[in-house]
């Protein structure tokens, strides 16, 4: 058995919301497994409040997070990730950096959250069904024997989180 721990990136293009979810979500369920982190292609720089509300209210770490660039993990002094997950659609669709250590990556999209539109109770309900999505694929990543597994069958399992409930379709890139 490995004591190793793997990185995890989570983007997103604003960094505000489901990443940020996905990171804490992590942070928590994958302690002493994982090291998580979360950045977008283009950072709203701010974290959404419902985002650290919903957080708070399922125990989660809601403290320290900041929307940031996908460029400070494709530096080279930057934490070598394992994973790179896209969990919106207009992440995945766009060309990302090269990421030191060629990490293994999959889409694991789910709507947004924070464009849903009306009455605070059904944003904040949005936040909660994204909060859902994202934690039932992390415990099925974090469950996955990742140190016994080949790189084919790993990629083949990660991409498979993915399409549990809540996924969507990314859009192809604009060539």
């Amino acid at each position: 058995m490995t004591d190793r721990i793997y990185n995890v990136l989570f983007l997103c293009t604003g960094n505000s919301a489901r990443s940020i979810l996905a990171e804490s979500i992590l942070i928590k369920d994958g302690r002493g497994r994982f090291r998580a982190f979360s950045a977008g292609s283009q950072p709203k720089g701010v974290v959404n409040p419902l985002a650290l509300k919903v957080l708070r209210s399922f125990d989660y770490p809601a403290d320290g997070f900041r929307s940031k660039s996908w460029e400070e993990f494709a530096k080279p002094n930057a934490p070598v990730m394992d994973f790179v997950f896209t969990v919106c659609d207009n992440a995945a669709g766009e060309s990302c950096p090269v990421w030191p250590g060629q990490p293994m990556t999959a889409h694991w999209g789910i709507e947004d959250p924070a464009a849903v539109e009306g009455p605070d109770i059904q944003k904040e309900a949005a936040f909660v069904a994204a909060f859902r999505y994202l934690k039932n694929r992390i415990s099925v990543f974090t469950a996955l024997p990742i140190a016994s597994l080949d790189r084919m069958t790993l990629g083949s399992k990660i991409v498979e989180i993915g399409q549990l409930q809540g996924a969507t379709k990314p859009r192809p890139s604009a060539a």
